[in-house]
């Protein structure tokens, strides 16, 4: 099939770190025999119009030198910078609008799969009508956009209720997500999360030195990743623990953690690395002894949609403390895959990071079940069958109008005789 994929922002080069478990999907997609394409956004008047053998259409929407809204950081963080970011989404959506009916009148595509759908649906939608309504329409939700709708966009209600009525095939990352989806529009929904960026370890872990408890987050600085609340943890944990926190990722929230590590004289405990190589990455997973995921409820109500770290973190043995929130629960259960702990409260995390410190066979049995996990729930054939079965389905409903067409047609000439 040909599938054009239409997302916010795509990776510019080989180092550019965007979405790598999307990018890992469409490149075993085309693998498996499709036809994959990507429609989004240009930077700067450029951005690259293939990565890794796949085509990348993308589309200008302002001058060069202001066309950043997409790609560096989240579009609303953006946004809140100065009065052109708050203008910029609506040349935004005007360029992509007219990008994609250019593109799929020259293209046909058999599948259009919008990802993020508030704004991109509007994309879809004109993608299909250029196709004369030969393309089909899948919409993939994350969570953060209906939470932005519900807390601070109320008018966009109706848009999202349309979006869903308008796709063909509805799908979240999350169960959580589904229960939101729920909350606009009584639709079918396939849960189909995301994975791995990257292929799981394979062979023994290496070994981790006794006397101190290393303690990593991975994910972007910002209000709802929670990082404020284990740092706390981390300062009230015993000092026989001789915890380290190592934190990598960068993001708005970065001067303020800073300033609170200052504060509690914490800086020979927490390193903030910032961003890091994906060897480094990689380096930092297999030498933890546990991974933390402290998220909370933000202030405009977005929360953790699924949590892929923590299938990192899993995938390498190691254990993993999570709150109980979002989609986190989906991966997970509290007490047999790692532990979940109450958002915002650090003394309760403290209270786990402490538990797992000083019973290293509960640690080991919790990492030992984490990985099963990842590997029988969130492997990559499990995710790469409920896609195939989802772009057949629409394959069949294809086959299936096109056959009410022809006896329509047919209903008709027998009419004429």
């Amino acid at each position: 099939m040909r599938i054009l994929h239409v997302v916010t922002a795509f990776p510019r080069s080989r180092d550019d770190v965007i979405a790598p478990w999307l990018v890992e999907l469409l490149k075993r997609l085309r693998s498996a025999g499709h036809d994959i394409e990507v429609f989004t956004s240009s930077y700067r008047g450029g951005g690259g119009t293939s990565y890794e053998g796949i085509p990348v259409h993308r589309f200008r929407y302002f001058p060069a030198r202001w066309e950043d809204l997409t790609h560096d950081e989240a579009t609303p963080d953006r946004m809140r910078r100065s009065l052109l970011y708050r203008l910029l989404p609506f040349f935004y959506i005007l360029g992509g609008i007219v990008g994609i009916w250019r593109l799929v009148r020259r293209r046909p595509y058999e599948v259009i799969h919008v990802h993020w759908p508030v704004p991109h649906m509007l994309f879809g939608w004109v993608g299909r009508l250029a196709s004369r309504g030969r393309a089909r329409l899948v919409s993939t939700w994350y969570g953060v956009e209906l939470r932005w709708v519900q807390s601070s966009l109320p008018w966009l209600r109706g848009f999202v209720r349309w979006a869903l009525r308008k796709s063909d095939a509805v799908t979240a990352i999350s169960s959580y997500t589904a229960r939101e989806i729920d909350r606009f529009a009584r639709v079918p929904v396939r849960v189909i999360p995301y994975t791995l960026g990257f292929a799981p370890p394979i062979g023994p872990r290496p070994s981790r030195p006794a006397g101190t408890l290393r303690i990593l987050f991975v994910g972007r600085l910002v209000e709802r990743k929670g990082v404020v609340h284990l740092v706390e943890a981390v300062r009230l944990l015993p000092a026989d623990l001789n915890a380290r926190l190592s934190i990598i990722g960068d993001g708005p929230e970065r001067e303020s953690l800073v300033s609170q590590v200052a504060r509690h004289g914490l800086q020979d405990r927490v390193t903030l690395a910032g961003r890091v190589s994906e060897s480094a990455l990689r380096a930092a997973y297999a030498e933890s002894d546990v991974v933390v995921l402290p998220s909370i409820l933000d202030a405009r109500g977005d929360t953790e949609g699924l949590g892929v770290v923590l299938l990192e973190a899993m995938s390498y043995g190691v254990p993993v403390i999570g709150s109980n929130i979002g989609g986190i629960t989906d991966i997970i259960t509290d007490g047999e895959t790692g532990v979940l702990v109450p958002p915002g409260d650090p003394s309760s995390l403290a209270t786990a990071l402490t538990r797992l410190a000083r019973d290293p066979a509960l640690a080991a049995r919790l990492g030992a079940a984490g990985e099963a996990r990842v590997r029988s729930a969130f492997g990559w054939p499990e995710i790469m069958a409920q896609w195939d079965e989802c772009y057949g389905a629409l394959a069949g409903r294809r086959i299936d109008t096109a056959s009410a067409a022809a006896a329509d047609a047919s209903r008709s000439r027998e009419g004429v005789r």
